[in-house]
């Protein structure tokens, strides 16, 4: 599919672009543009410039950050993003460079809102401000939950948790009670996501298996019992 507005379904499937008004919604659109990226392409890199807000249509993109001296520098997979979700909005408010790396986790497709044609008509609509507002404080309390989890909860919790956050799409679904039965993530990306080792990640996952509530796949985790893998987490 060559047009953005072919996706209108997938996009209005998540709750921040279907409660956006018309008049909003529908000059999104129509400043869109399709971005395809290859397995493991850079879409933008921390330090790029501001290159305007995107909607995850097809695939998944991974969201990651680096730190420590340049010898000794760590990875971070901070996120997955999957179809409806959309980001690159922190860009659009302090127009300053990218916070992080995102990549293609897999062949993607992309909705690409331009950042100049954005803030010229936001500019010229500023009442539209707070919506687009809306999508990022629901990431802001996302990353505060993230941040409490990892001061207070046991390794095998935090990854519970997760688990169920990426089955029911971080609450970005319309429809209530929604949720996916095959996470595309494997052992490596959950550990580096949770801070933990690879090692404690693999036995957590197997006490969850030999529990029949997860069975592991290659780059996979299908969710089993949903109910009792959340109340896991408590």
């Amino acid at each position: 599919m060559t047009d953005p507005a072919a996706y209108l379904p997938v996009l209005q499937s998540g709750r921040w672009f279907a409660h956006l008004p018309p008049d909003f919604a529908q000059p999104l659109l129509a400043m869109a543009h399709l971005r395809q990226l290859a397995p493991g392409e850079v879409l933008f890199l921390r330090g790029d410039a501001p290159c305007g807000l995107y909607a995850v249509v097809r695939g998944a993109i991974s969201i990651s950050g680096t730190g420590g001296r340049a010898d000794e520098a760590r990875a971070a997979m901070l996120t997955r993003l999957e179809p409806p979700h959309w980001f690159g909005e922190i860009s659009v408010f302090d127009n300053s460079a990218r916070t992080h790396d995102a990549h293609a986790a897999e062949a993607s497709t992309l909705l690409q809102i331009p950042h100049d044609p954005l803030q010229a008509w936001l500019t010229a609509h500023p009442q539209h401000w707070h919506a687009l507002a809306l999508l990022l404080t629901d990431k802001l309390r996302t990353a505060f939950v993230a941040i409490e989890e990892l001061a207070l909860l046991p390794a095998g919790q935090r990854l519970a948790r997760r688990l169920v956050m990426m089955a029911e799409g971080y609450g970005q679904w319309t429809a209530e009670g929604q949720s996916r039965r095959v996470i595309g993530i494997s052992q490596e990306q959950l550990s580096l996501m949770l801070a933990i080792s690879r090692q404690t990640t693999n036995q957590i996952l197997k006490d969850l298996e030999g529990r029949a509530l997860v069975r592991v796949h290659r780059g996979e985790v299908e969710i089993l019992d949903l109910a009792a893998l959340r109340a896991t987490c408590y």
